[in-house]
């Protein structure tokens, strides 16, 4: 492969330019980088822990087999950018805040990414959740504070 064309295919991963010789020199390898991620989590609250260990787990064995060196740069470079940005994020005061998506990154996401996203944001919607919110969940109310049926539950009874 042409390298200008390698160079196309590595900035269209990212919103900031990738330059091929920097981005090399700053990449770890797959496993350090792998248990650096884990480290990094050790700092996060235990259910965002699970959350992102799990995640990471499971798109380091997803990655495992892959051979287009286009998409291991593009893989090993994002979780580099993740791991700087949490590691930034878990020194501040305020804590890990996260951030909003680059809408350019989005748009080049494919059906399969955005449909793990969208899984990502539901699991994560419960970790958030107020004691308040979930124990009213577990009295059967709603967010209005009235009691709710169970799905499947009508008027008359079971359906």
């Amino acid at each position: 492969m042409r390298p200008s064309l390698l160079l196309r295919y590595a900035e269209s991963i990212s919103a900031r330019p990738l330059n091929p010789r920097s981005v090399s020199q700053s990449l770890l390898p797959p496993i350090p980088l792998y248990r650096a991620l884990l480290r990094a989590h050790r700092k996060l609250p235990g259910e965002m822990r699970g959350l992102g260990d799990g995640y990471v787990k499971s798109e380091f064995r997803r990655h495992q087999t892959t051979t287009n060196p286009v998409h291991i740069m593009g893989f090993l470079s994002q979780w580099s950018m993740y791991l700087s940005e949490l590691l930034q994020q878990s020194s501040s005061p305020s804590g890990v805040r996260g951030k909003k998506m680059d809408p350019t990154v989005f748009d080049k996401m494919s059906d399969e990414q955005v449909g793990q996203l969208w899984e990502v944001m539901h699991a994560s919607r419960g970790v958030w959740k107020s004691m308040e919110e979930l124990e009213r969940e577990g009295r059967g109310e709603g967010a209005d504070g009235f009691e709710h049926p169970p799905e499947g539950e009508g008027e008359g009874g079971k359906k």
